[in-house]
């Protein structure tokens, strides 16, 4: 057995599948298959391997997750999280395009997902925007590059996702440690989007008077409960990521059905059912990327990447620039949790060599991926906000070339300054 033939052919196997459009559950699988019949190892491994994967207590919080962001979505949370925003950046130059940042920002910090952001804001971010006046391909822009930020503030599945490849890394610290990248990241936005409005002369929004902000302030203060439940519990220690996780589901649901009154009991099987759809979806990739990352270790791949990446440059400036552009390709061609599967057992003993804690690694994994779900051929929150907007992908791709620059500066300082992911983890956890 040829341990550089096994490889070429997991690896080759998996792009050509890839490049014919195979679905990359079924590629993964394919490959690995492949790869033992020649290592000839029983493939009853490979099933074993995908059992295994899925067999984790910090997996049942992605299921409860993504059904908290599909009760948000439809209980009435989204809009008052957009009226909330109005009253605190719509006044400004260009404060519609401000206001869809920092309600992405506060939606994300609830739902924790890109997708459920542009599927729920989305409709009533870029028909506001295009009725007052702004270029709706600048608005379905903003709403896709805005999104990006629900991959990192807490909570987010993938970062649980992430913690679970990783090794036991902390959830309750990477959940900290996503604030200030999340927030620094949608503060540059707002100054991205302040700037273009100002160039192009957007309008301003009209001052919304005291009594009326009093209300939209009272009236989203149930909705933000919602993150203090997930967060203050995880940090303060009253229940894991998984607990915090079923709590929010039920207060949101409790929020919907007799706060805001907008969830309705018919509501209920819609939303089960594109909840089982998604995991599905999501268990599937698990478990084969369990079974595909085995046959990697079995093979030593990610001994031989990490000596690759050395032996290109000793400097730690170098290698990590050149991950992240790595990172950056990869995230045109395919989705995230993949990559996040994928890439994890590669690249973590890369950059815990040269000192990077595991949860910087995990922030700077999910901003990278994020982008990649802005940028054409394969981001699903660009085809999102397309499909939403009724544009073209070449079209809204020319718009979100200016908002790619905050983007990638927020990842540059996130990579190089360890500070801004570790300090509150180090404050609180």
């Amino acid at each position: 057995m040829n341990p550089s033939i096994a490889i070429a052919i997991l690896l080759l196997t998996f792009i050509i599948l890839i490049m014919l459009k195979c679905p990359i559950t079924f590629a993964m699988i394919m490959a690995t298959a492949c790869a033992m019949l020649y290592i000839q190892v029983p493939v009853m491994t490979m099933v074993q391997q995908m059992s295994k994967q899925l067999n984790s207590f910090s997996l049942l919080a992605i299921p409860f997750f993504i059904l908290m962001g599909e009760i948000m979505a439809a209980g009435g949370i989204s809009t008052r999280l957009l009226s909330f925003a109005n009253v605190c950046v719509g006044q400004i130059t260009g404060g519609l395009a401000l206001v869809n940042v920092l309600a992405s920002m506060l939606f994300g910090g609830i739902s924790g997902s890109a997708i459920a952001d542009v599927s729920s804001l989305g409709p009533l971010e870029i028909k506001m925007m295009e009725d007052a006046g702004y270029d709706k391909n600048f608005a379905i822009a903003c709403t896709v590059s805005s999104s990006c930020q629900g991959l990192i503030i807490p909570p987010s599945h993938n970062m649980v996702l992430y913690a679970t490849v990783a090794g036991g890394v902390s959830v309750g610290s990477l959940f900290c440690a996503g604030y200030i990248p999340g927030i620094l990241l949608g503060i540059s936005l707002m100054v991205a989007c302040y700037i273009i409005s100002k160039k192009r002369h957007y309008p301003k929004g009209e001052k919304v008077p005291f009594k009326e902000a009093l209300r939209v302030t009272k009236d989203t203060f149930f909705a933000m409960l919602a993150m203090v439940i997930i967060i203050g519990g995880v940090s303060a220690g009253f229940f894991t990521a998984t607990e915090s996780a079923a709590v929010s589901c039920i207060y949101c649901a409790f929020v919907g059905f007799f706060i805001y009154k907008e969830l309705k009991i018919r509501d209920i099987p819609r939303i089960l059912g594109s909840t089982v759809k998604t995991l599905a979806m999501v268990y599937a990739l698990i478990a084969a990327a369990g079974a595909f990352g085995w046959v990697m270790a079995y093979l030593n791949i990610p001994l031989l990447a990490t000596n690759l990446l050395l032996s290109i440059s000793d400097n730690k400036v170098v290698v990590l620039l050149l991950i992240n552009l790595i990172l950056l390709l990869l995230g045109c061609v395919m989705d995230l949790a993949p990559l996040v599967l994928i890439m994890t057992p590669i690249l973590l003993p890369v950059v815990t060599k040269f000192g990077m804690d595991p949860i910087q690694f995990g922030v700077m994994l999910m901003l990278n991926l994020g982008i990649g779900l802005c940028t054409p051929p394969v981001g699903t929150a660009l085809f999102a906000g397309c499909a939403i907007g009724n544009r073209k992908i070449e079209d809204v791709s020319k718009a979100l070339i200016p908002l790619y620059l905050p983007m990638l500066v927020t990842l540059l300082l996130v990579t190089f300054i360890p500070a801004l992911t570790m300090t509150l983890p180090n404050l609180i956890m």
